[in-house]
This record gives C-alpha cells, sequence and structure tokens, in this order.
C-alpha cells in the first residue's frame, strides 16, 4: 500500500461509560468490553452500573451507554458485549436477552449470540440447579460493518479449510485478579479484533482497509471426493473455463438455489453452457468445485492521499486493561476508561 501509517495510540482515563467525553465522533472501530453483571458485586464507585434496584433498571443503563458507543464508533465499528445473567430470588433474570431486545429497539443490529464456553468456572455451592458454565458475548453492528471472517478462520480453525469456525467459543476463564472479579479473558478480546476491527483505516475518509479474497481451483485433496473430481477434470480435460463457470453457478441453476445462491440468474450464456458440460461431465463430483479454496490477495484501498492509522479499540469498562493490553499487541490504538483507573497507568 501506498502512503504512511501513523502510530498506534493507548489513551487511559477516569469516566462514565455513558458519556465519552474525550473521545471523538466517528472514531473508533470496535467496542470490546464486559460491564459489570447486575447485583453481583459493589464497587463502591459512584455511578456505578451494575447495583440498579431492578434489572430492567440495569439494561437501561447498558443501552444509554451503548448510544454513547454509537456516537463514537465510525459506520464500519461493531460492539462486542460480554454481559452475564443473575439469579434474583431464585430465578434467572434473561439479562441478556433484554439486552438483546432493548438494543434492537434502539436501533441496533444483532449478527451473532456468541456462546462462550467456560472449560473451567469459579466453584458454585448451589444443590437445587446446575452450575453455570456459559456467558454471551454479543456483536452488535451498524450496516455496512468490518468482518474479516477469513482471517479469523485461517487463525481458528486453520485444519477446517475455511470453514466457518462457528459461534462457540471455548475459553478459560482468567482468574481473579486484584479488586476485580472475573478479568476478561485475552483470547475474547483477540478474537473480537480480529473479526472486527481492521489492522488500517485512512485518517481522513475512515474507510477501513478490507481484505480481498478471490477464489481459486485448488481443492482440498485429503478428500477423497475433491482427489476424485480432479482425477475426472484431468482425464476429460476440463478447462479453467469450465471450473469457473462451475464456481460462478453454484450448485444449480435452477430450483431452490436461484434463491439461495447470489450468482444463479446472472451468468451468460456461455458460462452456463460450460457449467452444464462441467456438471455433467463430473456427476456429483462437480459440487467439490463449488466448495474450492480462498485466497488473501490484498487490502483495499481508497484516493486519499492522507496516512493510514490503526484500527481503533475502545473498552469503556477496562477493569484491569486486558482489552488494551490486547489491542496494544495487536498493533491497534486504544482507549480505556472506568471509573476507577486505580488497576492501570493512566496515560
Amino acid at each position: 500500500m501506498r502512503r504512511g501509517v501513523q502510530e498506534p495510540f493507548r489513551t487511559v482515563y477516569k469516566g462514565d461509560a455513558r458519556q465519552l467525553r474525550g473521545i471523538s465522533s466517528n472514531s473508533v472501530d470496535l467496542v470490546v468490553t464486559s460491564p459489570p453483571y447486575w447485583r453481583k458485586r459493589d464497587y463502591g464507585v459512584e455511578g456505578q452500573i451494575g447495583q440498579e434496584k431492578t434489572s430492567e433498571e440495569y439494561v437501561a443503563a447498558i443501552i444509554a451507554a451503548m448510544a454513547e458507543w454509537r456516537r463514537v464508533l465510525r459506520p464500519s465499528g461493531s460492539v462486542f458485549l460480554n454481559i452475564g445473567d443473575t439469579y434474583y430470588q431464585k430465578s434467572l433474570q434473561g439479562i441478556p436477552s433484554l439486552v438483546e431486545a432493548s438494543a434492537r429497539r434502539a436501533g441496533w443490529i444483532l449478527r451473532n449470540r456468541i456462546i462462550w464456553v467456560k472449560k473451567a468456572g469459579m466453584p458454585d455451592p448451589v444443590q437445587d440447579r446446575l452450575t453455570s458454565r456459559h456467558e454471551y458475548i454479543l456483536h452488535f453492528a451498524i450496516n455496512g460493518y468490518y468482518y474479516d471472517l477469513f482471517g479469523y478462520a485461517e487463525r481458528y480453525s486453520p485444519g477446517q479449510k475455511g470453514a466457518n469456525p462457528g459461534d462457540v467459543w471455548e475459553i478459560t476463564p482468567q482468574r481473579n485478579v486484584g479488586k476485580h472479579l472475573a478479568p476478561f479473558p485475552s483470547e475474547i478480546v483477540e478474537r473480537a479484533i480480529t473479526l472486527a476491527c481492521p489492522h488500517l483505516v485512512c485518517s481522513q475518509c475512515s474507510k477501513p482497509c478490507r481484505r480481498i479474497v478471490e477464489r481459486t481451483a485448488e481443492l482440498d485433496t485429503s478428500r477423497p471426493q475433491a482427489r476424485r473430481a480432479l482425477e475426472i477434470a484431468r482425464e476429460k480435460h476440463l478447462t479453467p473455463e469450465h471450473i469457473a463457470a462451475i464456481q460462478a453457478t453454484g450448485i444449480s441453476d435452477a430450483g431452490k438455489a436461484k434463491f439461495v445462491q447470489t450468482g444463479t440468474d446472472k451468468n451468460t450464456e456461455q458460462v452456463r453452457r460450460l457449467a452444464a458440460e462441467a456438471k455433467e461431465i463430473l456427476g456429483g463430483y462437480f459440487r467439490e468445485f463449488t466448495f474450492a479454496k480462498r485466497r488473501s490477495v490484498g487490502w483495499t484501498d481508497c484516493e486519499c492521499e492522507a496516512p493510514f492509522m490503526p484500527g481503533v479499540v475502545l473498552d469503556p469498562f477496562m477493569g484491569t486493561g486486558t482489552t488494551l493490553d490486547v489491542a496494544e499487541h495487536m498493533g491497534r490504538s486504544c482507549y480505556g476508561i472506568d471509573l476507577d483507573v486505580s488497576q492501570v497507568d493512566v496515560t
């Protein structure tokens, strides 16, 4: 890429997650955070979220904070919100669901409800229900959000040949450190940044550099079906144009496929003819070429002459600063805000 790249920054200050006065509008790419859970622990800080009288008041406080996060997010921004549930008067309160519903009413897009499976957890003496061993990480976004599924799959499921890794994350919780009840696992932050925070953003127009991925004719030869498909293609002298036509049309040009495949009914007559020839020769093995490997070939650019800058991560409930440490390690800029900043270095 042309142009220079600004140095990443790390900024920490004392403040309320609902009033980010030190952060400009449209300047953040990703919010990764875990607010205090309702009625779990009183941190003894004036104005804290988590000690509201009712779960409805708690959810309202979270939604008010999210409104401020939306102000500072760029149009391509996202929020990854780890939010726990609470038992109150013997009943589970359903707080994640309440947050989801309220956020949707406020205009957010709920893209994923990720299940964080805890490989180990805090001891629980309860005898009349099962111990909870999972939490939710909610991915909220705005239209046009940045998302690098290819890079995420390469990092977290390299043996699955680019398959979508799914919405269940098995991550061991970090041990209690200092005054913080449940330190945020660094792997959650790593995954969120890999998925939803661009490595570079134009400092003038704020467009993120998005990964460019192209499909190849290379198949996963660990699969017997793929090896047989390649053998038939070679024996019958199918051309690269035949293979490209299969990939352009997909599994079928008729029936249900017309409604689920974006390329269907948009191809030229020649492409449809080549695809039909190839499918007749390959039989059922033609499907293997629709699952061909993809590769990263570069990043999008813009017409501006201004330098690039690293993507910006915000944690408005900073705690011990795990999000900031991970963001720095991954080459991103970061903001950390908390009502109590005694556990991190303030810059």
